[in-house]
């Protein structure tokens, strides 16, 4: 049953204690890595998954990565929060396998954690409150070099903290239903495939053939759990592939078109743009300050 969750990897980015004004106020925020929030004082508003989130002092908040959002704040807000990468395995996310609730209630242990987050990770919080922007730090690599200069007591403690709080958040509802249907588990192992070999030529029939399926078969029942064809799955995947890199590495854009497996520039900027409504460098841009 939890197969899955043995593989979990969370990298801590950033974390800290800040205090906001109504100039906390921003649109089409779709990040690369995900957000934990304790609300210490004031309101605000977050809409992301399709919902609306009034944020309340005393609760937990959870924004997933790549997830379209807008933040909303009239007066103040007091806040911890956190940012962080997850994976599972060889890059496929928690998300695509679990649902998740996105507020639930504080308890005293959870403010413990977040207090003692920031406390043996100073330093870490961001130098400006836009969710897009990162001032002064150009990659997430810098994040994850100040990770490996950790001891390895705060670096154990701060991988603990960041799984308690997590599970905070997460349900036993699973996104691909539980069962023990060859199909299910085929169709699993192929998008496993599909997230470790983005850069590889994929097709339906590649997948299909690995899976030992009929093309017709696989692409019905791909569609009937994950609610898309694989094809349109592989091409949001990819360019979620290239959204990390633009945000983590300074490496052009070409260069990352290819790493996605989409080796024309032209259609990969057609698509970037048509799933983010951003070209590539408009994205980079908005996301870092460089």
């Amino acid at each position: 049953m939890h197969k899955s969750l043995k593989s979990l990897s969370l990298t801590l980015l950033n974390t800290d204690y800040v205090q906001l004004d109504h100039r906390w106020n921003y649109d089409n925020v779709v990040s690369p890595f995900s957000r934990l929030y304790y609300i210490d004082a004031g309101n605000a508003k977050i809409y992301h998954s399709g919902q609306e989130f009034e944020l309340r002092p005393g609760y937990l908040y959870l924004v997933p990565s790549y997830t379209y959002g807008r933040y909303k704040c009239d007066h103040y807000l007091n806040q911890y929060h956190i940012t962080f990468l997850e994976k599972i395995g060889d890059g496929l996310s928690i998300y695509n396998l679990k649902a998740f609730n996105y507020e639930v209630k504080a308890t005293e242990l959870d403010i413990v954690n977040f207090k003692r987050l920031l406390e043996i990770n100073p330093n870490r919080g961001l130098f400006n409150p836009d969710p897009k922007v990162y001032d002064n730090h150009p990659t997430i690599i810098s994040f994850e070099e100040r990770n490996e200069e950790m001891n390895s007591a705060d670096f154990l403690e701060t991988q603990g903290i960041l799984l308690s709080l997590f599970s905070r958040f997460i349900t036993d509802k699973n996104i691909i239903p539980n069962n023990d249907s060859l199909t299910t588990k085929k169709i699993t192992e192929s998008v496993q495939f599909i997230h470790e070999n983005l850069q590889q030529t994929l097709t339906v029939d590649l997948l299909a053939s690995k899976s030992h399926l009929n093309v017709d078969y696989y692409s019905r029942a791909f569609k009937k759990l994950f609610g898309i064809r694989p094809i349109s799955y592989i091409q949001i995947k990819r360019i979620e592939r290239a959204q990390l890199l633009l945000t983590s590495t300074t490496e052009t854009i070409p260069d990352i078109a290819n790493k996605t497996g989409i080796s024309n520039l032209s259609y990969f900027t057609r698509l970037f743009k048509k799933i983010t409504g951003k070209n590539p460098g408009e994205f980079r841009r908005h996301q870092w300050r460089m």
